[in-house]
């Protein structure tokens, strides 16, 4: 099983980037969000809530990870790599910190949609297959970095919060905001039309009152104002504003 997971996984590390938003909008598309949970329209808002402090819990985190200690997360010509292993920052706390950070976000966009089946099946597959390109990762360092890798392993969880650390494990760095906006605005501005898209979604399905058009019109108008922010990070990115950053060994 776990030869299949790996080749699986090594699969997902090159692909990842196409194939899982194809998957959420095939499940969004597969059933409607849920605007009565359990059947109780009352549990609609607390379920919003749980689900978008998962979102913002996943996006804090990985602003830390980058923030402290930044790796090729897209490896080598999509490809599992590693030129040194990092083990401060995050990496310190933990093993994954990346993937725990955006299964906290994917979940969280899942139950925000609400349907019992979109929160099920996508838990789960994405649990699945973060497990596969972690170990087609494992597999990488175990070989390249040995008993090295081999006893940091023993030292920090694959997916635990190992919190006592983190002190230590960022004792001497500091936090760089600036590559954190550079390296992953990108996955805020996703996550944020994610989330507007899905609103939208349910606030459209069916017949829609005066009230619900004009809440739909700001959503839309929420949703051209992350484009245009995303286009304008990208834009200065491309200006060079964030030149210093290439520069750095981390």
């Amino acid at each position: 099983m776990k030869v299949i997971m790996l080749r699986i996984g090594t699969f997902l590390f090159k692909y990842r980037n196409q194939a899982f938003p194809l998957i959420i909008i095939a499940l969004f598309v597969a059933a409607p969000p849920s605007t009565a949970p359990w059947g109780n329209p009352a549990l609609e808002r607390p379920k919003d809530i749980a689900a978008l402090l998962m979102v913002l819990s996943g996006l804090i985190l990985r602003t830390t990870v980058i923030g402290y200690a930044y790796i090729r997360r897209g490896g080598l010509n999509k490809r599992v790599y590693a030129d040194d292993l990092v083990t401060e920052g995050m990496f310190g706390v933990c093993r994954n910190p990346l993937y725990v950070g955006n299964m906290l976000i994917y979940v969280g966009l899942f139950v925000f949609h609400g349907n019992p089946f979109v929160v099920s099946a996508g838990s789960a597959l994405f649990a699945f297959f973060y497990q596969c390109i972690v170990y087609a990762e494992e597999a990488f360092l175990r070989d390249k970095f040995g008993a090295a890798y081999l006893d940091y392993c023993k030292d920090v969880p694959r997916w635990g919060l190992k919190l006592s650390a983190f002190a230590e494990s960022t004792k001497g760095m500091s936090f760089n905001l600036k590559r954190v906006v550079a390296k992953d605005y990108s996955t805020a501005s996703s996550t944020l039309i994610a989330l507007l898209a899905t609103e939208f979604y349910r606030v459209a399905i069916g017949s829609i009152t005066e009230q619900e058009r004009a809440y739909a019109i700001m959503l839309a108008l929420l949703l051209g104002a992350v484009l245009a922010l995303t286009g304008l990070v990208s834009s200065l990115k491309k200006r060079g504003v964030f030149d210093e950053l290439r520069t750095e060994s981390i």
